[in-house]
């Protein structure tokens, strides 16, 4: 895949903060970079497409420029933060990702979607790979690799399940249970050894 790399003095003005960050990753051996248009501590506000686009451009120049097959994941939070008209979410979300493309993305995040229908129309209008987030009532993966979903993240899911774990035994050992009833799902200690040790 050809990308149209604007100069490095244009996406410096552009995108500074981005073109150093993705420096930084690729100096500390990152293969890859997520990018979400997001804003931080904005109360659910998204950047205008246009700025965001450019943002990946500057993530693609510095990769260009270092020389790094690196893959940068587009995200767009369009279904995350339900931005917008529920009805109007497919086609603002699709709108986004297409300039995302444009700008030297190599896939596309959409998490919060669910939806069956809509995740094959985004995977369809989306000219490359389509990434969604694993959460209660979106498909399983079987079903999301059909519809031609290519990278399912499950994001802090998997730590927070554990933590809910934690969270039980904690209150059973609160509650004077007994410790089988505490410790029924733990892995035992042989086994998180040969895990650790990578043997298993």
């Amino acid at each position: 895949m050809q990308y149209v790399i604007p100069s490095p003095r244009l996406t410096l003005i552009l995108a500074p903060m981005v073109y150093r960050s993705v420096v930084a990753a690729i100096d500390a051996g990152a293969a890859g970079v997520n990018i979400e248009d997001a804003i931080p501590a904005s109360d659910g506000k998204l950047s205008s497409p246009e700025l965001h686009a450019n943002k990946i451009e500057g993530a693609r120049c510095a990769a260009a420029n270092a020389d790094v097959p690196l893959v940068i994941n587009a995200r767009t939070d369009v279904y995350w933060l339900r931005v917008g008209d529920a009805r109007d979410q497919l086609k603002e979300a699709i709108r986004r990702a297409v300039a995302y493309c444009a700008a030297g993305a190599d896939c596309i995040f959409v998490p919060g979607v669910s939806n069956e229908s809509e995740i094959a129309t985004l995977v369809r209008e989306i000219p490359r790979p389509v990434n969604v987030l694993a959460a209660p009532g979106v498909p399983r993966v079987s079903r999301l690799a059909e519809l031609g979903v290519r990278r399912v993240s499950v994001g802090s899911g998997l730590a927070r399940a554990a933590l809910g774990r934690v969270r039980e035994a904690a209150k059973a050992l609160l509650a004077d249970s007994e410790f089988a009833d505490v410790f029924d799902e733990a892995i035992a200690y042989g086994e998180l050894q040969r895990l650790l040790a990578g043997s298993d």
